[in-house]
């Protein structure tokens, strides 16, 4: 498997489905399931029981995964979507750059 794109804590745009174009931070990525949770989007719904966590029960909202394909990370420079690549630096440490303004992205 090669290395996701996509970290936590990145800033990601939705580039098709429902949400597209909108951003949020990366709260978790499932490297198995190629999913990233983004906060506040794609939220479902789940109904639960009254439990120990939850007393009331009732609806929840939370947030689910969305494939990493549909993500692309935010260019620090311009604030659009960016495709990512890897180069060495001088202490041949792989980082990752923005494609279209070439700026590290942290």
């Amino acid at each position: 498997m090669s290395k996701l794109h996509i970290k936590k804590g990145d800033t990601v745009m939705v580039n098709s489905g429902e949400s597209r174009g909108r951003t949020g931070r990366v709260l978790k990525v499932e490297a198995d399931k190629e999913r990233a949770i983004v906060e506040g989007l794609n939220i479902r719904k789940k109904h639960t029981k009254p439990s120990a966590q939850h007393p009331q029960g009732g609806i929840i909202e939370e947030e689910a995964g969305i494939h990493i394909s549909n993500l692309n990370v935010v260019d620090p420079k311009t604030g659009k979507g960016t495709r990512i690549g890897r180069k060495k630096d001088s202490n041949n440490k792989s980082i990752r750059y923005s494609k279209k303004s070439g700026e590290e992205i942290k």
